[in-house]
């Protein structure tokens, strides 16, 4: 029981580290804000914050880092009968419903700021794209998985380059598509007037990505 409430009470001082540096950001901007302005203005010092964030970036982007390898864990957790593709398509579409800021069609103020200073801070982007390599390695292994160990005529090679293809393809849709959807809201519609073509959108999507994908037993 006291391990869980020293648990709780570090998330909640991690949450709040992090509140305060985006707000900060949000208001001067990335580059201009220093990591002790932050400690100051989180009232921790600068080896607690580092503790919490091992750096500037992580402060922004632990958002994202939490949720890492989803698309991996969306097809190990598939149910009966559904393919991958088919189990990755399902869970981007329960997200557009749910309006979660990964499809970007969250029209949310707070969520809006949050993907301008991520996709206009170069180092930020930068990040993003290195989780993208990660998301893909992960991914690709647990296609692996599903295609089992007789999918392919030379398991070594083929298995582990078509399911990084797939891998990258679908880890480059699922980036098109949510910034496609950031765009069309960052326009000035709402969540509401784009979800139709949202979800159209993403039936293409799976559906270019599935003709590859079939061949293979994905």
């Amino acid at each position: 029981m006291v391990e869980g409430l020293r648990t709780r009470k570090k998330e909640r001082t991690r949450q709040a580290i992090s509140e305060v540096a985006i707000a900060m950001f949000l208001e001067h901007g990335f580059d201009r804000v220093g990591v002790a302005e932050i400690a100051a203005a989180a009232e921790v010092s600068k080896p607690t914050l580092f503790r919490y964030f091992p750096s500037k970036e992580d402060l922004v982007l632990h958002r994202i880092a939490d949720h890492r390898g989803e698309a991996a864990a969306v097809v190990r957790a598939r149910p009966a009968g559904r393919t991958p593709l088919d189990a990755l398509h399902d869970a981007f579409m329960a997200g557009l419903d749910a309006r979660e800021p990964t499809t970007g069609l969250c029209d949310h103020p707070a969520v809006m700021a949050y993907h301008r200073l991520v996709f206009d801070t170069p180092s930020l982007a930068s990040r993003v794209a290195e989780y993208a390599v990660a998301d893909t390695e992960a991914l690709a292994q647990a296609l692996r998985e599903a295609a089992g160990p007789d999918s392919d005529p030379v398991p070594h090679l083929t298995s582990r380059l078509t399911s990084r293809l797939v891998a990258a393809q679908y880890v480059a849709v699922r980036q098109i598509l949510a910034r496609d959807n950031y765009a069309a809201l960052a326009s000035g519609r709402t969540a509401c007037e784009v979800y139709g073509e949202a979800v159209a959108a993403a039936g293409t999507a799976f559906e270019l990505l599935r003709h590859g994908a079939r061949a293979h037993g994905l």
